[in-house]
Parts: structure tokens; C-alpha cells; sequence
């Protein structure tokens, strides 16, 4: 976790707000006290806030609509995937 006082935050927003986005945690001091954690959305209890992230990325098309699904939904066959599931989850931890 890193560390910064409000000066060198206001100096250097751009420089922690990347570190957040890297999924570093920032806590932020005010004359060394400890008065805020900056965290990363993703680490958030906040689901819909996580949920906004994801949309705001086009993964994911929030409804504008909050009535239920039709029956009809949970029939439909579902699509074939031909990827290798785990070969993408082993690259993908192999990234990190």
C-alpha cells in the first residue's frame, strides 16, 4: 500500500489515480494522519459500483428495465463456446 500526504496527492493525482487503477490501495494522510484509503473499485464491496465500472468498459449493458426475465429466457439453448477455458484463465494468471 502506498502512502502520500495531501500535498503530494494534489501534485501527483494523475501518478496515484494509476496506481489505483493497477490495483494498488493508497492511503492518504493529512499532516501524517491517516484520514482516507483511495482503493480500487474492482476491491469494493459496492456491487453497483462494479457493476458501473463494468458497463462504463462495454463489457457489460446495464438494463433500463428492472421487471423480471421472461420464462422464456431460462429455456433458450445456450451458445457454444469454442475456447479453451483454462488455457485463458492459466494466461491470464500468468499476466499478473
Amino acid at each position: 500500500m502506498t502512502t502520500v500526504n495531501i500535498a503530494d496527492l494534489k501534485n501527483n493525482l494523475s501518478k496515484y489515480l494509476s496506481k489505483v487503477k493497477e490495483g494498488e490501495e493508497v492511503l492518504v494522510k493529512d499532516r501524517n494522519i491517516p484520514i482516507a484509503k483511495i482503493i480500487p473499485l474492482s476491491f469494493a464491496d459496492d456491487e453497483d459500483s462494479e457493476l458501473l465500472m463494468l458497463a462504463s468498459e462495454g463489457k457489460i449493458k446495464l438494463s433500463n428495465d428492472d421487471s423480471p426475465l421472461d420464462e422464456d429466457f431460462f429455456k433458450a439453448k445456450l451458445p457454444r463456446v469454442s475456447v479453451d477455458v483454462v488455457a485463458m484463465l492459466r494466461e491470464e494468471r500468468d499476466e499478473r
